[in-house]
């Protein structure tokens, strides 16, 4: 285990992610899903381990397949496509007969997925694929920026849950969906 590879992962994530887009991810899911805490940690855990120990394979492909400017349209209608999904009532709470494990596996498989989409192509994606050109050791600088993103997005669950008691839902999701909208906007506006 190389603890500078770990420790500098997880510094450099962390710093990275504040105010980044997952970030507000997080804010929004914990709004959205308040009783889904620990199954949105569990989503963020899951999509970062396998994004960032993806990532330079992945970012590699991409690079090859994709061209910048296809990937900058690809996210910038992602960011509209969510700002917008955000308008929609989700009666994920609500479903009649469901039982709470299902709820809480659709929140943490809707997290897992939405985290793994929005790492793409991200600050924290590239740190890593950088960070793992530096360090021969892959699984420290995995867990080393796994540890930055957790460190950075849990607390936004639990802050994101504590908001929306005292803030109506509904304006949380508008001001959520025009975040989302604006970067979406901004990528396929500014390169």
């Amino acid at each position: 285990m190389d603890l500078t590879a770990l420790t500098l992962s997880a510094g450099v994530v962390a710093l990275a992610e504040m105010g980044d887009k997952t970030q507000l991810l997080s804010l929004m899911l914990a709004a959205r899903y308040p009783r889904q805490a620990l199954a949105i940690i569990a989503g963020i855990f899951v999509a970062t381990i396998a994004n960032h120990a993806c990532a330079a394979l992945l970012g590699h492909w991409l690079t090859t397949m994709v061209s910048p400017d296809v990937m900058r349209w690809i996210l910038g209608l992602s960011f509209l496509g969510i700002g917008l999904w955000l308008l929609v009532p989700d009666h994920i709470d609500d479903v009649a007969g469901s039982k709470a494990v299902d709820r809480v596996f659709q929140v943490f498989l809707l997290t897992t997925g939405l985290f793994f989409l929005a790492e793409m192509g991200d600050k924290t994606q590239i740190a890593t694929i950088a960070l793992g050109a530096r360090y021969d050791d892959v699984i420290s600088v995995t867990m080393g920026t796994t540890l930055g993103m957790m460190l950075a997005n849990a607390p936004a669950v639990w802050i994101g849950q504590k908001f929306t008691k005292r803030v109506p839902i509904k304006w949380v999701h508008v001001v959520a969906a025009i975040t989302f909208i604006a970067i979406g906007l901004a990528t396929l506006i500014w390169a």
